[in-house]
């Protein structure tokens, strides 16, 4: 990618950045507020300017005009107001957003996808993701109670999104995630929104679809890390204990005040219609049709999305998949997902 420039209102948080990058010669930091003349171009720029006042924003484009050569990929790191941070960042030229507190890992992640389709990505949808990351991981990290009222605001936000910007744009912009939970969620959130259009659902249940979707990983949260990030096969103990998530999910939710539908979702995403499935082996007409439908999505989103010890599959290939699961899932309804793949894949 070529020497990294890392402009930044605060050098100390920006040399915990670079440190953090490994390569202590591989990025250059640069102060802000300091004047001094470049000696060359870069091959990536970051910038993590947490006071953007007025000021802050004629240096950074004097800079950007004199050191983004063509081709550049320029990240902006958010701090705060999400959709002042789309703003700015089309003022500035950005290619994406991501926020500030992505560890370093994620952001070079980021910047190396942005040669190629990631820079395709309107910088609005981008924000749109970026905003519902950081809710989703405030959201499971706080140790807080999920109350129906803070699903809401989560689910408004997959719902416009993708209304706005079409499933395409929004899964190519949500998987610059590094956290897997949170992407997987926004991701199966967002497939059921679209499959929901595809099914002429009213507003109410679209709505309703979306939030089960955004809602069925919660209990990962309970899950070690280390299984959920393991680069290989998990050991018979291991899935015992990934197993164990669609009921410590539905025990954060039961008595908060969500539907039992909802709660149904949670806890039986994983059963299969010929009684394989976990945690409860139901069987056919035990599973209600909106479990049907986030287990469609659910498992489709699996597949398409990186996984520490595989690459993403194919959208025709995933759905092949699906079709080959016909007694294990609802045919009728997997049938009637195809045009969500459809669009993805024309997209």
């Amino acid at each position: 990618m070529g020497e990294l420039l890392l402009i930044s209102d605060d050098l100390r948080r920006a040399e915990r950045l670079a440190r953090d990058f490994g390569d202590p010669t591989a990025s250059r930091i640069h102060d802000l507020y300091d004047d001094e003349p470049f000696a060359a171009r870069p091959g990536a720029i970051v910038s993590d300017v947490e006071r953007l006042t007025s000021d802050a924003i004629i240096r950074l484009r004097r800079i950007l005009g004199q050191v983004r050569g063509e081709g550049v990929p320029y990240l902006f790191l958010v701090h705060g107001n999400t959709a002042r941070a789309e703003a700015q960042a089309q003022v500035l030229g950005a290619d994406g957003l991501l926020s500030a507190g992505a560890s370093a890992r994620q952001l070079l992640d980021t910047l190396g996808r942005m040669r190629t389709p990631l820079r395709s990505i309107p910088v609005a949808v981008q924000a749109h993701a970026c905003e519902a990351g950081q809710f989703l991981k405030q959201v499971l990290l706080s140790g807080k109670p999920i109350t129906p009222a803070v699903a809401e605001i989560g689910t408004d936000l997959v719902v416009r999104a993708v209304s706005d910007s079409g499933i395409h744009d929004w899964i190519q912009a949500i998987q610059q995630f590094d956290d897997a939970t949170h992407q997987h969620c926004l991701l199966v959130a967002s497939l059921a929104a679209a499959f929901s259009a595809a099914l002429g659902l009213r507003a109410a249940d679209r709505h309703r679809l979306t939030k089960a979707a955004l809602l069925h990983d919660v209990g990962k949260i309970h899950v070690p890390t280390e299984i959920l990030n393991k680069p290989g096969k998990l050991t018979d103990a291991e899935t015992v204990v990934m197993r164990t998530h669609p009921a410590r999910g539905y025990a954060m939710l039961v008595g908060a005040g969500f539907e039992d539908g909802l709660l149904a979702a949670v806890r039986s995403h994983h059963e299969m219609l010929d009684g394989s499935g976990y945690p409860d082996h139901l069987k056919a007409w035990e599973i209600p049709d909106l479990v049907r439908l986030v287990t469609i999505c659910d498992v489709y989103g699996a597949l398409i999305e990186r996984r520490p010890y595989r690459a993403p599959m194919a959208g025709e290939r995933a759905y092949g998949i699906l079709e080959g699961m016909a007694d294990r899932l609802d045919a009728d309804l997997v049938r009637a997902f195809q045009p969500v793949v459809a669009v993805r894949a024309h997209a």
